[in-house]
């Protein structure tokens, strides 16, 4: 009777959904992102909506610091921002961390001010993630394929752009040529 049981359940169980992929296309090659949509619904979802509208197309890594983080989505290659939709909740209480190759979006001083831009972590960076009363940054995804194209961008030489107050820009643009969810 439990075997029947359990094969009738198995029958009626609901499919378990792949996790959302993101195939990054780069004027420095290929990457691939995987969403995390159960811990950062409300990052995840705005990621998707700047993917499926088009506007990261053409936009550049536009900071680049070796050893902690490769920042982009915000800028074109002119150092123009691209407009952005309202800025979301910080979700940096997930329990994501901001480990090597993971994602997260980017904001300023106030924590609910994430809106486009995002960061992929060089290397461990736990001092972003939430602690108390202290608010991190929230990860909602992990490079899981073409770690090595990240690392590349980390070999260009970075500049500091005075009209803009920008450090760490690419002397050579590093561009989002492509961004598309992968379907299966």
């Amino acid at each position: 009777m439990r075997r029947f049981l359990v094969t009738l359940l198995m029958c009626f169980a609901l499919p378990v959904s792949a996790a959302t992929q993101v195939l990054v296309t780069t004027n420095l090659g290929d990457f691939t992102i995987q969403l995390d949509e159960k811990s950062a619904p409300i990052s995840s979802q705005n990621f998707i909506r700047y993917v499926e509208d088009g506007s990261y197309e053409g936009t550049i890594f536009h900071r680049v610091i070796p050893g902690f983080m490769a920042q982009g989505g915000g800028f074109d290659k002119d150092l123009k921002r691209r407009p952005s939709y309202a800025p979301i909740k910080n979700e940096s209480t997930n329990g994501l961390s901001n480990e090597r190759a993971t994602v997260a979006m980017a904001r300023t001083s106030d924590p609910d001010s994430a809106t486009r831009q995002f960061y992929i972590n060089y290397q461990n960076n736990a001092f972003l993630d939430a602690r108390g009363n202290r608010p991190g940054y929230a990860v909602f995804g992990k490079v899981v394929k073409g770690f090595s194209v990240i690392e590349k961008m980390a070999e260009i030489p970075t500049t500091t752009v005075r009209s803009m107050g920008m450090k760490d820009v690419p002397q050579q643009p590093i561009v989002i040529k492509a961004i598309n969810i992968i379907k299966e």
